[in-house]
């Protein structure tokens, strides 16, 4: 997990994430991932399991926001000791039990919940309006 602390200007600014970051030019999914995980951590990742996908829709003052977020789940990749520093925020291996009692974002717990249980591949459509969750939708 990365505690994003670094950034003056960060919609994550203070809470616990997952790492990832946005799509270069001609990237999968897979792709991106494998290097985002790379640069903000130095880990190399062997095998990555497609888990699902989450559509943000973020609705503010300043308008209506939507993201795409692609997760992944790996146990297998070649590992660098201890975790570089990271530009975003402070890297830190964070047990699955520990992870919701960290500052996040409240739907992230819906989607952890559904990685660490392995369930089959899904869709979930979080609806957030001046940052509180207000809906949430499994399919």
């Amino acid at each position: 997990m990365i505690h994003r602390t670094k950034k003056e200007k960060d919609y994550n600014k203070d809470k616990w994430i997952g790492i990832g970051g946005k799509f270069e030019e001609n990237e999968s999914p897979k792709e991106c991932a494998r290097r985002e995980i790379f640069e903000e951590t130095g880990l190399t990742v062997n095998s990555l399991e497609y888990r699902g996908i989450v559509t943000f829709v973020s609705e503010d003052s300043s308008g209506t926001y939507y993201e795409l977020m692609h997760l992944f789940w790996s146990d297998d990749f070649d590992s660098t000791t201890p975790l570089p520093d990271c530009s975003e925020g402070d890297l830190e291996w964070v047990p699955i039990s520990k992870m919701n009692d960290l500052p996040h974002w409240e739907g992230d717990e819906i989607f952890l919940d559904l990685i660490a249980r392995r369930v089959p591949f899904f869709s979930l459509k979080l609806i957030y309006k001046d940052g509180v969750l207000i809906n949430s939708k499994l399919e």
